[in-house]
């Protein structure tokens, strides 16, 4: 909205100033400072709100240091983190813009379902919360939005250079005995594709339709046959993962933190030709948007931070972690990086697939076994992961500050893929 409003005193008025707000970099700092204070300032009254209300977390017992001291600690506080996001990007981004639109309705529609499942938890006194099967189909409805819009909206397109001759390849024409300039067999376009980036390959592309050729020459008419399931997988996989990794205080806020920076520069070289025909990646038209909104991200996990670190005054509950999780595919997805996520998100991963090792192990063991034996020979001591650490004696404060440095590398290595291939 602060957008348009000083659009026009610029253009109507010559308002000093007022022309900083076309710049992208100029809004996405804007955005972060602003998610920071909200997230900050405002939060402190929320939290307040929450234990005038009583509304707090019910601890189960797990046999883990420090549990009980956690109890009645307030819950739901994602809220704070969904006003430190949407109110910035409101304000400060193109809200016509289609990627914009799709992350801003995703962010919504994954809140209000976390939001449902803390409610039922905390007002009805129903620790099981949402019912999984509802969880898993509002988190597929919402890949199927994505998947659908990213595949038939015509504004979602990508910049590349296309071959007008068929008598050359790319390194005959760029070979220095070429007669021609490259610009006589080439031309830049831009065009619908399901291309993706992937990581450690020479030419840094995936094309989903290579999937569907078998269907024939029509085959790209059809590859959201392939592409919609794997987008709706991606979803719900991260999604699941981040609300896994938010049991110990500030760590899934600072995991995330450094997911977001990363996908914020991620986006910003993806929408700037400059700097992508530089790193010769994949340039998409208008996405360099979404530097705003994960901006406000970034701003607002480093904000509910503040009063999630260890011990921590408020938890973000389903309606923060389910949320972010999403926001991270959905985003993911939308800058064409979603195959970079196993390595991105690693720790949600780990968790994750912490989960799926104990209970396939267990349920293998007590099948050959017997119950006793599974008990007593169990993978990990608990999961997820974190509480398998904690269960081996370290400090909370320990696991969570080496989980984030796990983050830390395994963001260096998601922004070494850009030339290391």
């Amino acid at each position: 909205m602060l957008y348009y409003l000083f659009d026009f005193l610029n253009k109507q008025y010559d308002l000093p100033g007022a022309g900083a707000f076309q710049y992208i970099s100029f809004r996405a700092a804007l955005a972060a400072v602003l998610s920071l204070l909200i997230s900050m300032v405002f939060g402190k009254r929320i939290i307040r709100f929450l234990k005038d209300r009583q509304i707090g977390e019910e601890i189960r017992d797990l046999g883990l240091e420090g549990q009980a001291q956690k109890k009645g600690t307030p819950t739901m506080g994602g809220i704070i983190i969904l006003a430190a996001i949407l109110i910035p990007t409101l304000l400060l981004a193109k809200l016509h813009n289609t990627y914009i639109i799709l992350i801003l309705i995703s962010t919504v529609w994954l809140g209000t379902i976390g939001f449902i499942d803390d409610y039922i938890k905390v007002f009805k006194k129903n620790k099981a919360g949402l019912h999984g099967k509802f969880k898993i189909l509002g988190q597929l409805g919402l890949g199927l939005l994505v998947g659908t819009v990213m595949f038939f909206n015509d504004s979602i397109v990508i910049r590349e250079k296309i071959n007008t001759t068929e008598h050359y390849s790319e390194s005959d024409i760029l070979n220095e005995d070429c007669k021609k300039e490259a610009s006589d067999y080439f031309r830049i376009d831009e065009v619908k594709s399901l291309k993706t980036s992937i990581p450690f390959v020479k030419d840094n592309e995936f094309d989903y339709s290579v999937l569907t050729e078998w269907m024939g020459k029509d085959n790209q008419n059809w590859a959201w046959l392939i592409f919609i399931p794997i987008v709706m997988f991606i979803v719900v996989a991260v999604s699941n993962g981040a609300n896994l990794t938010d049991g110990m205080d500030g760590l899934a806020a600072g995991t995330s933190a450094v997911v977001g920076l990363t996908l914020g520069l991620l986006a910003w070289v993806s929408g700037n030709f400059i700097f992508a025909d530089y790193l010769n990646i994949m340039y998409i038209p208008n996405s360099g948007e979404l530097t705003i909104y994960i901006s406000a991200f970034v701003g607002a996990m480093i904000g509910f931070l503040w009063y999630n670190s260890y011990p921590a005054q408020v938890f973000m509950g389903d309606t923060g972690s389910l949320t972010i999780g999403g926001i991270i595919a959905v985003f993911a997805i939308m800058i064409r990086k979603e195959l970079l996520i196993p390595v991105l998100c690693g720790v949600f991963m780990l968790e994750s697939a912490s989960v799926l090792i104990q209970v396939t192990v267990f349920k293998y063991r007590k099948k050959r076994f017997g119950y006793e034996y599974a008990s007593a020979h169990r993978v990990f001591r608990m999961t997820p992961i974190h509480h398998h650490f904690h269960k081996k004696g370290l400090n909370e404060v320990k696991i969570v500050n080496r989980f984030i440095i796990v983050s830390i590398i395994m963001a260096i290595i998601t922004i070494a893929t850009l030339k290391l291939r």
